[in-house]
């Protein structure tokens, strides 16, 4: 399963021959011509010279001073455009957004802040180093993406909140909703011909790996979708019924368990919508153009992009709903019997 060989991450070029890509800086912007063209200048390399930039972005947002990438093209120079918008360069803004994201968890929950972003980097690492390469070597893409998720959740839970009895019961909880998630995607998958052929980023995948089971693919992405929220509902269920435990030890554990769902149905009144607002938000361009057409609202949600997140957010929902009593009933049976303190366990640091 561990892909082997050289990786076909970044093996296809992102310029054809002969083209290179440069960086620049916007110049000028002049008035659109009779022919629909926006004249526009940029420099680079310490000259000033045109380029050519699609007519949406100039109308949604380019200005004198943007920073962009251009593909310059020795072919087009009789042209006179031989230079081409590619993208604009958002490297300090992204760096200044993740610094205020990681500046605000430590300056709120400070050392385990700090080990939480330790768990999502390894986390991102797993995508990029074992799950990207072993799907496009040809690994099956169910065993791959199990795999995947079980040590993405191994990291990010045991990293932020400690080896103890309390996270592993997290972790069994978070395991039974992947489960019962994966259940529920592979009948969707099939009974709704879910293809994941539907987008313009699977065409250009289908075209790189001819024998990619598309569908496959759309299955692994459902099962990393709701990764993150099981974790959270998991960590909170469990917590939940330690501090009940810790409040009353003698209380049983039938009673523990109700006095756990009561909060876990407040959870689940909170988070129910949470996933669906996230996929709505993703999606909002597909919905908008899908709702140009003159069809009613059943055919509206048949098309293949928005059933596709349907089933995405429904099925992540159900494996997050069914988690919250799963991972009750463990913790409710654990917590009399786990240690007061625990190996590795965070809890109350910085107090």
């Amino acid at each position: 399963m561990w892909p082997r060989g050289e990786s076909l991450v970044g093996s296809v070029p992102i310029n054809a021959t002969g083209v290179e890509r440069t960086s620049g800086v916007i110049t000028s912007i002049g008035e659109m011509d009779e022919t629909g063209q926006t004249p526009i200048t940029m420099e680079t390399d310490g000259a000033e010279v045109p380029v050519h930039v699609p007519y949406e972005i100039v109308q949604n947002g380019l200005a004198v001073g943007d920073n962009i990438w251009a593909t310059f093209n020795p072919h087009a120079i009789d042209t006179g455009t031989p230079y081409a918008f590619s993208d604009f360069v958002r490297t300090v803004p992204l760096a200044v957004l993740a610094g205020i994201y990681l500046l605000s968890v430590l300056i709120v929950a400070r050392l385990k802040g700090l080990m939480a972003m330790v768990g999502l980097g390894v986390s991102l690492g797993i995508v990029g180093v074992f799950i990207l390469p072993a799907l496009m070597s040809g690994s099956q893409p169910l065993a791959v993406i199990l795999v995947g998720a079980a040590a993405m959740m191994f990291s990010s839970i045991y990293l932020a909140h400690g080896i103890s009895i309390r996270t592993t019961t997290a972790v069994l909880g978070t395991f039974g909703g992947l489960l019962i998630t994966l259940g529920v995607s592979l009948w969707a998958v099939d009974s709704m011909r879910l293809t994941g052929t539907s987008s313009d980023d699977a065409l250009v995948l289908m075209g790189e790996f001819p024998g990619l089971d598309m569908s496959s693919i759309l299955l692994c992405g459902m099962l990393l979708a709701g990764l993150g929220a099981l974790n959270d509902v998991t960590i909170t269920q469990v917590s939940t019924v330690w501090e009940l435990h810790a409040a009353n030890p003698a209380m049983a554990r039938r009673r523990l368990f109700t006095q756990g769902m009561a909060v876990g149905r407040d959870h689940i009144a909170s988070t129910v919508y949470t996933l669906a607002f996230a996929y709505v938000g993703t999606a909002l361009p597909i919905l908008m153009s899908a709702a140009l057409m003159q069809r009613s609202t059943v055919d509206l949600l048949q098309v293949s992009q928005i059933s596709e997140e349907i089933a995405r957010t429904l099925t992540a929902s159900v494996g997050l709903v069914l988690a919250i009593p799963i991972t009750t009933a463990i913790a409710a049976w654990m917590a009399p019997v786990a240690p007061s303190t625990s190996y590795l366990e965070l809890e109350g640091e910085g107090e």
